[in-house]
């Protein structure tokens, strides 16, 4: 009888806290909680072949230039979201995601899809996203079904619209 009481006991224990996970995912995911990933789960993002035109941005918070062209993405992800996805893929340190990385999405406003990277491999995932990125940031992947080109540097909000056009028109 102890036997089973204890198997029955452990069995509800192991059900609460799993609808516990349940519920704080799906209170998280209300909530705009940062997805991480390595190198190989953020490929999906990197090799969709349908219709639409993805800007995949790498950036940080401690990196200027790329702060400076962040509202660039923004405008076009909010101008022209039925034609261009935005994904800003932060570099930034896994550790420093509730210090750092959620309050500065949520007070400069940040509506594009933002995930990390947490990859300490960089010397093997910076050449799969282009043989010509030496690292640096911010750097830019804009590709679609038929056509993909890579951008180190930063963008001007007019050169981001005059790259966009060879890709779709915005």
């Amino acid at each position: 009888m102890k036997f089973n009481f204890f198997f029955i006991s452990m069995f509800l224990l192991v059900s609460c806290q799993q609808r516990a996970s349940k519920d704080q995912e799906i209170l998280s995911a209300e909530n705009g909680v940062i997805e991480v990933f390595d190198f190989e789960e953020l490929q999906t993002f990197l090799s969709d072949h349908s219709d639409q035109t993805y800007v995949v941005n790498f950036w940080a918070t401690w990196c200027k230039p790329c702060i400076e062209e962040l509202p660039f993405f923004e405008a076009v992800q909010a101008t022209h979201a039925d034609k261009v996805k935005v994904i800003l893929v932060s570099l930034d340190f896994p550790d420093k995601i509730e210090t750092k990385l959620i309050p500065f999405i949520k007070k400069n406003n940040l509506k594009s899809q933002v995930v990390l990277l947490d990859d300490p491999h960089e010397n093997e995932w910076i050449p799969r996203v282009d043989s010509s990125w030496t690292g640096a940031i911010p750097a830019t992947l804009i590709f679609n079904a038929s056509k993909r080109r890579f951008y180190e540097g930063s963008f001007t909000e007019e050169d981001l619209k005059n790259e966009l056009l060879k890709f779709t028109k915005i």
